[in-house]
């Protein structure tokens, strides 16, 4: 019989020490009677440090221990005969750890207490995760400027003045940028700052449909009203019925779906292809282009009438190289959103990177920024981003730009010129550390500045 129930319990012991929760017995005094390998492994103590001592060893931050202690019970458990709640321990090493506990009173036959039972599940991962999340969700929805357009330039605070008093109008609004500008953001802006943002917001590319395709994506169709029209549908504008259609390329719009939209401006009602029973509408119009209308109305290719019930209240979008002073800023914005996706420890851009970045034109704006902080991210293992991780088309139109240097074309000469720029950047012209960097005498930088007729007073010049 005794090797039977010594058998049992090395059975029930087993189970209970390969269970993934920590588990701790104590009596009703407080002390420790037991304790399982997941609550070694979680605080640090080995079971004979624990076993015995009174479970305040543990330091718990949520710990109920009365003023006035019984002489029967110790804390709070024996009173509340259950709790569940989040609290911190202390390890053996002092350090502290989220854990999840769950307690309850052990019973005799006769009902009588006769000690508690906590079960504790580590937090750690789960809150690392937790802060994980978090932050990504703040950094994407961070509000970097102004409605996640990131920028404090003049020029962009224009931009963010213009869109706060338009987005109070109902009046349709277009808006002028290159590509890669940020136009989708502003068309955003306006909807999310007006009595409209409750409403749906529905975007349309006018140039990424052909002339039927994208009269039926606007207006619908009905059942049969051309080969693979099977069945009813409804177009983007009636799906945008009490809120905003953003209508993006509409320099690339037909001649026309240009009289159609013209008639459902006016009228506001739109018809489907196939009937021509009116739908009533309530929608403001958004249009964005990053073509020149006038032009485009001269041809004879957009008309003239719409452009200006379309035009009543226009929004220009800066090109990058025209606010460059929001560089710093979107740079680092972008850095810790894609950090954050990827989790790599890229620390930011060295001064290196950063002058090329400042030199380059950016032909395709915020966009193209945002492209080639992916590329570098992808090369940079860690640290620094360094010229070596931006894309060769960055560099080689860099090289366009710059004016033929009168020295002879030589590999070498051109190595050390690189080398030089990039130690008197990382130094911020302090020639005396560039010298130490470069392995040379400050004199041998002195002429080989002079050689490159590159001169340094506080920024660099060339």
């Amino acid at each position: 019989m005794n090797q039977f129930v010594n058998t049992q319990n090395q059975y029930w012991k087993t189970i209970i020490d390969t269970m993934a929760e920590a588990l701790m017995v104590v009596d009703p005094k407080g002390l420790i009677i037991s304790v399982n390998q997941s609550m070694v492994r979680l605080t640090g103590f080995k079971e004979h440090e624990l076993v015995g001592e009174p479970c305040g060893v543990l330091c718990c931050d949520r710990c109920f221990v009365k003023k006035e202690q019984s002489t029967d019970h110790f804390c709070a458990l024996f009173e509340k005969k259950h709790l569940k709640l989040r609290c911190t321990l202390q390890k053996k090493t002092g350090e502290t750890v989220n854990v999840f506990k769950n307690a309850t009173v052990l019973k005799s036959s006769d009902g009588k207490i006769i000690g508690g039972v906590e079960t504790l599940t580590d937090l750690s991962e789960a809150l690392a995760r937790e802060a994980i999340i978090s932050d990504l969700r703040q950094e994407l929805d961070a509000k970097d400027g102004f409605q996640s357009m990131g920028g404090k330039s003049p020029a962009m605070q224009k931009v963010y003045e213009l869109i706060t008093s338009i987005a109070e109008s109902d009046t349709p609004v277009i808006i002028y940028g290159e590509s890669g500008t940020g136009k989708e953001l502003a068309a955003n802006a306006i909807h999310n700052l007006s009595d409209r943002e409750n409403g749906p917001f529905i975007k349309v590319n006018c140039a990424a449909l052909n002339e039927s395709l994208l009269e039926s994506e606007l207006f619908g169709h009905v059942k049969g009203a051309f080969t693979g029209a099977f069945k009813t549908r409804i177009g983007r504008f009636e799906a945008a019925h009490t809120g905003d259609i953003f209508l993006d390329e509409i320099g690339d719009m037909p001649l026309s779906t240009q009289v159609k939209l013209l008639r459902v401006i006016e009228e506001k009602k739109i018809e489907k292809v196939g009937d021509n029973q009116p739908v009533p509408v309530n929608v403001r119009l958004i249009s964005a282009t990053n073509k020149d209308l006038d032009a485009l109305i001269k041809n004879g290719t957009f008309r003239e009438d719409l452009f200006y019930r379309i035009g009543v209240l226009p929004i220009r979008m800066p090109p990058l190289r025209e606010r460059k002073q929001d560089l710093p800023l979107l740079i680092n914005m972008f850095l810790n959103r894609i950090r954050l996706k990827t989790g790599k420890p890229v620390s930011g851009m060295n001064k290196a990177s950063l002058a090329l970045l400042y030199d380059y034109p950016w032909p395709g704006n915020v966009r193209e920024l945002i492209n080639v902080i992916e590329h570098a991210f992808v090369l940079c293992r860690k640290g620094e981003i360094t010229p070596d991780h931006l894309p060769d088309n960055l560099l080689k139109k860099q090289k366009q730009q710059r004016p033929e240097s009168k020295i002879p074309k030589n590999p070498k000469n051109n190595e050390e010129k690189k080398q030089l720029m990039a130690a008197i950047l990382s130094t911020d012209g302090n020639k005396s550390k560039a010298a130490k960097i470069l392995g040379i005498s400050r004199v041998a930088v002195y002429n080989r500045l002079k050689k490159y007729n590159i001169y340094v007073d506080k920024t660099i010049h060339q």
